[in-house]
């Protein structure tokens, strides 16, 4: 069985399922990332307020 990769937006570095990301809308996907985040509460984490993320999710650290 092949095993799916998972894609992420080159914009806000959010884990992307589909063709595009649905918070930004782009189509920008890279499968060349690494680190991975989950933020749930990210009014009050410090690592989300770094990197700017406002939304819930999963993240990549680093995107190429």
């Amino acid at each position: 069985m092949r095993r799916k990769q998972i894609r992420v937006c080159r914009e806000c570095h959010r884990v992307v399922e589909g063709e595009a990301c649905t918070i930004c809308g782009t189509a920008n996907l890279s499968e060349d990332w690494a680190g991975y985040l989950v933020v749930i509460d990210p009014e009050h984490s410090e690592i989300a307020q770094k990197l700017r993320i406002t939304l819930p999710g999963r993240y990549a650290l680093k995107v190429r």
